[in-house]
């Protein structure tokens, strides 16, 4: 089974790059930001100081052999998500998640068989004590038991109905699920029966772990930490003056642990709880969400977007080992809305605040490059590798002759918003934006003469394949196209009146418009007339690029990507394994693209998506 490295790489001056040693090699979509990937992880189980596993979003299961320098993206078989997983040595684990999934591994991951899956219900926890007994838990009580190695699970009798968040289990017969509502249940028996106990309080308990039969540590919302020295007969709140909720413990012995939490709270005890410290220059505020250690010095923190963090010192210090374009720090949920690959190697994003990013090796490194704006950019087209125009909010023009390092403003003579731009050489391009604004230079952008388009609809992307032929289209289904480099716009009827927010023409003959509710429309007379082409989808496409007159991708809402190799006849949906919103893509050939989109996501193939 393919599985595919990471290296993450921190460099000394404070910039993170990341190289892909088979990047070339990957099929399908691979992540380039975040990095090794962006979907939320969930849960970690560290299985000596080198050895973690973590799963999360859409089927993510990673797994590090040396302390996380390299994370192998492993084949689940599922696009689930997986809420839990339990390792009791290298190679025997189980993962757990939506719809009941259930995954188990004895190849330390190489393959995983689906045992179970396929009903309404979702796991979020599981704890095994040897390779044959397990337990997990989830949704409305439901817990099941293995004493087989999952060849069979037996649903047990919880005695709730409230969800269960997490177990844990020290031997084969006593463990601990706790859940909504301050629910704790325990059991002597091995699950034959389940006895409620008594929490104190009523905050949702996210997590619980066990060192041996009657010391154990349960944390939840608000900052919730119970910690029992008797089994559970009594929980007492212990004192700490952290509100945030937390979702993940991990204890080494009865006095050493660490919890997890929302905008990347850790937290770290050395007295069983006495006394709880917060771990002070966390390179986060993405909420942590799992976290498990191998010793009194190592631990591994998985949260949101992606985010690993590792410690070798017992938490004093935690250094990331994913990487997010994205400022950690700000707050803030960015996006990139554009994307221009000048060449195989070279390509630049555009996003809100102004942001630039700038790739010269394939998207093997991504860097900020300053704009000199904070307005929100939203298109942007290059040439080559050197000569590009972006465009955005209040009239923004920007334009760039060395790659991006120098990014200069061009009048454009209004405040209305830019949309799209298409450049045709160094000297033609075109923009559209707010209500039906088009305009033209000649002159590489040193000035810029408005064109009537004929619409006051906003018009969101524009494509030019001569330097005379080009198409425009917005909302409401219009579209509107040039045969005189603008001299003259002519509506055309597209048989929609959904918002159209992409074209792309593969010659002069050729053109297809994305939109919303799945929209996709073909026009083989250079836009004289189109036709509606099914899609298979009903979500919001925002972007499409053609390489030639049949090959073509299309990106949209909830991680859509469409490809056709013949000229939209068929378009078959590839996997993203996301459910991230793309809201730019762009082809140098056939193979060769990346897409761009909500939360910083950044996708790239060298296959052709296949």
């Amino acid at each position: 089974m393919l599985k595919i490295p990471f290296r993450v790489l921190v460099l000394s001056f404070g910039i993170t790059s990341v190289a892909t040693s088979t990047s070339l090699a990957q099929s399908g979509w691979f992540w380039q930001n975040p990095f090794p990937q962006g979907n939320d992880l969930f849960a970690a189980a560290a299985l000596d100081p080198n050895t973690v596993v973590a799963v999360g979003g859409f089927g993510t299961i990673l797994r590090t052999d040396d302390g996380g320098d390299t994370w192998m993206l492993q084949p689940s078989g599922t696009t689930e998500h997986l809420y839990g997983v339990s390792f009791v040595d290298a190679n025997t684990g189980t993962a757990v998640g939506d719809h009941e999934t259930i995954l188990r591994t004895d190849d330390g991951g190489d393959t995983w068989t689906l045992q179970r899956g396929g009903t309404i219900n979702r796991l979020n926890g599981v704890s095994f004590v040897d390779a044959n007994t397990g337990t997990a838990v989830g949704g409305s009580g439901a817990i099941w038991r293995t004493d087989d190695g999952g060849v069979t699970w037996t649903f047990q009798f919880s005695g709730t109905t409230n969800r269960l968040n997490g177990v844990s289990f020290v031997d084969a017969n006593t463990g601990t699920a706790v859940g909504r509502s301050g629910t704790i249940l325990r059991t002597g028996d091995g699950g034959a029966s389940w006895t409620p106990q008594t929490s104190g309080t009523n905050e949702e308990l996210n997590g619980v772990f066990f060192v041996d039969a009657n010391t154990g540590t349960a944390v939840g919302d608000s900052g919730t930490i119970l910690r029992t020295e008797d089994g559970g007969a009594t929980w007492s709140r212990q004192h700490d003056p952290f509100f945030e909720d937390l979702s993940g413990v991990f204890f080494v012995d009865a006095n050493i642990g660490t919890v997890v939490g929302n905008r990347g709270t850790v937290l770290h005890t050395d007295d069983g709880g006495d006394t709880w410290f917060g771990t002070e220059h966390i390179e986060t505020t993405h909420n942590l969400l799992g976290v498990s250690r191998a010793d009194a010095n190592t631990a591994t923190a998985v949260g949101q977007r992606g985010t690993i963090l590792r410690t070798d010192d017992g938490g004093v210090n935690w250094t990331p080992q994913s990487r997010d374009i994205g400022d950690p720090n700000d707050g803030f949920n960015h996006g990139f809305l554009g994307v221009s690959l000048g060449d195989t190697n070279s390509g630049t994003a555009v996003g809100d605040g102004g942001r630039i990013l700038r790739t010269d090796d394939g998207g093997a490194t991504w860097r900020l490059r300053p704009s000199g704006t904070t307005e929100t950019l939203y298109g942007v087209s290059f040439i080559d590798a050197a000569v590009g125009t972006a465009v955005g909010d209040h009239g923004v023009i920007l334009r760039t002759t060395d790659g991006g390092s120098i990014w200069t403003f061009q009048p454009s003579g209004i405040t209305s918003n830019y949309y799209g731009v298409s450049l045709f050489n160094r000297d033609v391009a075109t923009v559209v934006g707010s209500f039906g604004v088009i305009k033209r230079t000649d002159d590489g952008g040193a000035t810029w003469t408005p064109q009537f388009s004929g619409t006051t609809q906003f018009l969101y992307a524009v494509s030019f394949v001569t330097a005379n032929i080009g198409i425009a289209v917005g909302d409401q289904g219009t579209i509107v196209r040039t045969t005189d480099g603008g001299d003259h716009w002519t509506l055309r009827p597209s048989g929609t009146t959904n918002n159209l927010r992409g074209i792309s023409l593969g010659d002069a003959n050729s053109a297809t418009a994305v939109g919303w509710q799945g929209t996709i429309l073909r026009s083989d007379d250079g836009g004289v007339t189109w036709r509606i082409q099914p899609s298979g989808t009903t979500n919001n496409l925002y972007a499409v690029s053609f390489s030639d007159s049949i090959t073509g991708t299309a990106v949209g809402g909830g991680g859509i990507i469409l490809r056709t190799d013949d000229g939209g006849f068929s378009w078959t949906r590839q996997a993203s394994r996301t459910n991230y919103d793309f809201y730019g893509v762009s082809f140098v050939d056939a193979n060769i693209g990346t897409a761009v989109g909500n939360l910083d996501a950044i996708l790239r193939t060298t296959t052709g998506g296949q």
